[in-house]
């Protein structure tokens, strides 16, 4: 899934390399870097919740 911070990474990336200016080249990939970062947090955080609900879920049956 890419996020706004991928996208903007990709196109950062891109005019860096048609520019041949390094600094926005390497911007566009820290960009990248961060919203792939992002999304891995907000799995994380989507799993954990998922796992404390069953649990909650399963202590209620009880």
């Amino acid at each position: 899934m890419t996020n706004n911070d991928e996208l903007k990474g990709k196109v950062n990336e891109a005019k860096g390399k048609v520019t041949d200016d390094e600094t926005t080249e390497l911007k566009g990939k820290i960009q990248q870097g961060f919203g792939k970062a992002k999304d891995k947090a907000k799995e994380t955080a989507d799993d954990v919740a998922g796992k404390i609900n069953k649990k909650a879920d399963e202590n209620k049956k009880d």
